[in-house]
């Protein structure tokens, strides 16, 4: 939950559910995870896996989960760069004007 609580400081229309870092608007969900790796015999020196989900409102009203895809990048800003840059392309939308 680190790492999410580091990245909420850098996306701050996200909110912060203790669980995952949400952002929602009309027509999109992006909800962020933070996963460790649960392989003991690796050294704890890797970064948590960020998984990144988005979802599309149907016209129903309901969200239909989409693609996702996982983040490990050890540096803060570099992986907070490179997930705006994954859903701004994924949803022609910037997260940071949610």
């Amino acid at each position: 939950m680190e790492t999410l609580k580091l990245l909420r400081d850098y996306f701050p229309t996200a909110v912060f559910t203790g669980r995952s870092l949400v952002f929602i608007s009309e027509d999109w969900r992006v909800e962020l995870t933070e996963h460790k790796e649960t392989d003991f015999s690796r050294s704890s020196a890797e970064p948590s896996i960020i998984r990144v989900r988005i979802s599309k409102k149907a016209i129903e009203g309901d969200f239909i989960p989409g693609h996702y895809e996982d983040f490990q990048l050890a540096l803060l800003g570099e992986l907070a760069e490179q997930i705006e840059k994954y859903v701004q392309h994924a949803i022609g939308r910037n997260i940071k004007e949610f």
